[in-house]
């Protein structure tokens, strides 16, 4: 083939994030799939030679042939690629009800979901490897959720269906089924260089059952054997944003803002302010970090929301009465300066929110390149959902 660089399709694409750390460790995206129109144009923009394929269409619609087809007219080969010729596919089917945030629901069971259409393409395009990506809430979520004040004394115990895990169980045996070995893994984008708290559920797969592994962090929570964490701080460093884009906050929201210092919260607000500005959050469970939460400079940004400017997720500048802009947010995901995204101001909040973080997506890829080309690699043997315990 003509194209000298391993060859990868996006499914799920969203604003090209997981994308741009496969392209920067050195993959060549030939084919994408995402169903949004405004990411789509996002994609097009930045990428012209994925026009053909950057419309916005349903995986469920999308035929592995179709993919096939679109990367070998990329690669300029006068055929479609071939089963087993693409190095790896990437994609985070959506999984919103496996999510920690909020109040949980029942997820259905994965075997009818858009993970399914994401093992079809895999067991049709027979890559060598495949990444997906999923929120951490995935490692415990049942399939059917029985409310906490039905458990217990008086009640029936939990069905199989009801137990913690079973959605993973059931994830890792359609795996298994067409075919592919596969590790996962929680990892912290902040211990690969990104400068933002944000775990998510790393699943890599191997067609021929080749050794698997994660990268080895390269930072640290307390900089006792590897650099610190990055700070929102660093992720700022020479950013010029004349003209910040973002959402204003209204009225109401600045009267308490405006009362709290950099890395504060409402918990900060004088006392006979709390419950009037948190309404009927005041008396609700949690810790409810996220309201009226002005960022601290000198810690990685909490995980970038797909509403910055949403009470229960505020993201306030840590000394402007504003969320963090656009591009800010841009930056903690680590998407260079130069990616432009396209539509509304809420639209590209969203899509940046969705994205995984480029650094995180780049040390991943650049791992399994070093898996294709079988270079040596340093791997990961244990990990912790927080800190630096990983041991080569």
């Amino acid at each position: 083939m003509s194209n000298d660089k391993p060859i990868s399709i996006s499914l799920f694409a969203g604003a090209f994030g997981l994308d741009l750390g496969i392209e920067q460790a050195g993959f060549h995206t030939v084919s994408v799939v995402e169903i949004d129109s405004d990411a789509t144009k996002t994609i097009v923009r930045n990428r012209p030679h994925l026009a053909e394929s950057a419309v916005p269409r349903d995986i469920q619609q999308v035929s592995a042939q179709t993919l096939l087809q679109e990367g070998g007219r990329v690669l300029d080969l006068g055929r479609a690629l071939r089963p087993g010729e693409v190095d790896l596919v990437t994609g985070g089917p959506p999984c919103q009800p496996f999510s920690t945030a909020g109040k949980r629901q029942s997820i259905g069971d994965p075997r009818g979901s858009l993970f399914m259409d994401f093992m079809r393409i895999i067991a049709e395009v027979q890559p060598r490897f495949f990444i997906m990506e999923n929120v951490r809430g995935l490692l415990s979520a049942p399939i059917r959720h029985r409310p906490h004040s039905q458990r217990g004394k008086g009640f029936l115990p939990l069905e199989p269906d009801e137990m913690p895990g079973v959605a993973l169980r059931l994830i890792l045996a359609e795996i298994e089924k067409v075919g592919y070995s596969v590790i996962y893994n929680l990892l912290e984008a902040a211990d690969y260089g990104v400068p933002q708290s944000r775990q998510r559920v790393i699943f890599i797969g191997s067609r021929d059952n080749e050794p698997l592994s994660f990268p080895l962090p390269t930072h640290c929570e307390d900089g006792t054997n590897l650099p610190k964490w990055h700070t929102l701080q660093d992720a700022f460093a020479g950013l010029v944003d004349s003209k910040p884009e973002f959402i204003p906050y209204s009225e109401s929201r600045i009267k308490y803002l405006k009362l709290l210092k950099t890395g504060q919260n409402w918990r900060y607000l004088p006392d006979e302010l709390k419950q009037e500005a948190m309404g009927g959050a005041y008396n609700s469970g949690g810790g409810k970090v996220g309201f009226y939460r002005r960022l601290a400079w000198d810690k990685p940004s909490p995980a970038v929301t797909t509403s910055p400017h949403q009470k229960a997720t505020d993201m306030c500048h840590p000394e402007k009465l504003r969320p963090l802009s656009v591009r800010e947010c841009a930056r903690i995901q680590t998407f260079s300066d130069g990616w432009v995204f396209y539509g509304s101001t809420t639209s590209k909040y969203r899509q940046i929110g969705n994205a995984v973080p480029v650094q995180l997506a780049r040390a991943i890829g650049e791992h399994v390149y070093k898996l294709i080309t079988q270079e040596s690699v340093k791997s990961l043997t244990n990990v912790t959902i927080a800190g630096c315990s990983a041991a080569p």
